[in-house]
């Protein structure tokens, strides 16, 4: 069964910084797409960043320049570095895995496998 374990995540301050972690579980297929999206209560998800298994990868136009998206293939494990935080990054952020496909959507009901979640809060 392919699980996605999240950590990271908390409250900070504007301007402060955050790192998520998304370690994935019992997927061998070299072929995915790798993403965070944000939700904010009454909100679709929204997609942050994304990655594919080709190292690829994009950013939501409101985050570029603040977030890095990175993988780890020796963990199979993702890192979304967040900086400048404010606080309209607040919300919850889940990770989530395609395992359909080799690039990328940004769709949220492309992926297929979704962490658990993990509350970001930017306020001073």
């Amino acid at each position: 069964q392919v699980k996605l374990l999240e950590s990271g995540g908390g409250s900070v301050q504007p301007g402060g910084s955050l790192r998520l972690s998304c370690a994935a579980s019992g997927y061998t297929g070299s072929r995915y797409c790798m993403a965070y999206f944000r939700q904010v209560a009454g909100n679709q998800r929204e997609a942050v960043a994304v990655i594919d298994s080709r190292g690829s990868l994009n950013y939501a136009y409101n985050v570029r320049g603040r977030v890095t998206i990175s993988k780890d293939e020796a963990s199979t494990t993702v890192y979304l570095e967040m900086n400048s935080l404010q606080p309209t990054d607040s919300g919850m952020y889940y990770c989530a895995l395609d395992t359909t496909r080799d690039m990328c959507y940004w769709s949220p009901e492309s992926f297929d496998i979704w962490g658990q979640g993990t509350q970001v809060t930017v306020s001073a």
